[in-house]
């Protein structure tokens, strides 16, 4: 199996480097192309990547074509892409909003997987939700989910309405996190502790709280019940949030997100 990798930004390479140990590809590089000969060079210095500087001297040798550009690049990239491919070829697609049904009509190709990734993926505690065109097989399906996940973790989802429900709460969700951890952050310098000490005392709550939950068949709430006594600091927080309607607010913004992926898929 060959794995090309068009985009050679902070999303493709976070895939390449994370595929680049996948056995599926049986010690295979990668290919990665990109359109910078800065970048270029840099790949070249990489020993388990082939970095490409012309679309016709990889795109023949791919199995898979994972396409990691903005998504106001598409049109130009499947364009050139379309003499070049063949119909055994599979595309996975990373660009929000762009759907599959665009996809097929610009690649002229039928084996399509669209994919939405998260920026922790960089670290390997990603999350990729994914969906398939009916084309691609079972056993297609399976080894792409298995290169998806050596970036964390993949969930297939079984139509593109998830691919941009996903977008609101996973791919987008993570400046939700920090959203909430610099408001905290605010919070401790307003009541004295050092810049230091408040991102040691959010940071840590954070990372203390989830692993908890993970470690756990307890709800949200049921933990927040363990945490809150009546009368108590906690219920006193949790209050306030209650009165002004933060669980609301957040899937108002989970939901903005989600609005503008199918808006952005309209669009394309």
């Amino acid at each position: 199996m060959k794995v090309l990798v068009i985009g050679a930004g902070n999303m493709g390479l976070t895939y390449a480097e994370g595929m680049s140990t996948s056995k599926l590809l049986n010690n295979n590089n990668i290919m990665v192309l990109d359109n910078s000969e800065e970048k270029l060079k840099e790949l070249d210095e990489i020993p388990y990547f082939d970095a490409c500087r012309d679309l016709k001297d990889c795109v023949p040798q791919a199995d898979i074509i994972f396409i990691a550009v903005k998504p106001f690049h598409a049109e130009s990239v499947f364009e050139n892409l379309k003499p070049l491919t063949n119909k055994n070829q599979i595309i996975v697609s990373v660009m929000a909003g762009v759907t599959i049904a665009a996809m097929k009509k610009m690649s002229g190709l039928d084996k399509i997987v669209r994919a939405m990734p998260n920026l922790p993926a960089q670290i390997g505690k990603g999350l990729t939700s994914f969906v398939a065109s009916a084309e691609v097989s079972e056993q297609e399906a399976s080894d792409i989910e298995s290169l998806l996940s050596t970036t964390g973790k993949s969930l297939k989802v079984a139509s593109e309405n998830y691919i941009d429900a996903s977008t609101g709460i996973s791919g987008s969700g993570p400046a939700y996190v920090f959203f909430f951890m610099e408001s905290m952050m605010k919070a401790a310098l307003e009541m004295g502790f050092s810049n230091e000490d408040s991102r040691t005392l959010v940071t840590q709550t954070f990372a203390g709280a989830v692993e908890l939950f993970n470690q756990s068949d307890l709800t949200p709430k049921e933990w927040m019940d363990r945490v809150a006594s009546k009368g108590g600091t906690t219920r006193a927080a949790l209050n306030s949030m209650e009165a002004n309607k933060v669980d609301v607010l957040i899937r108002d913004a989970a939901y903005a997100a989600f609005n503008r992926a199918i808006e952005l898929g309209e669009e394309h």
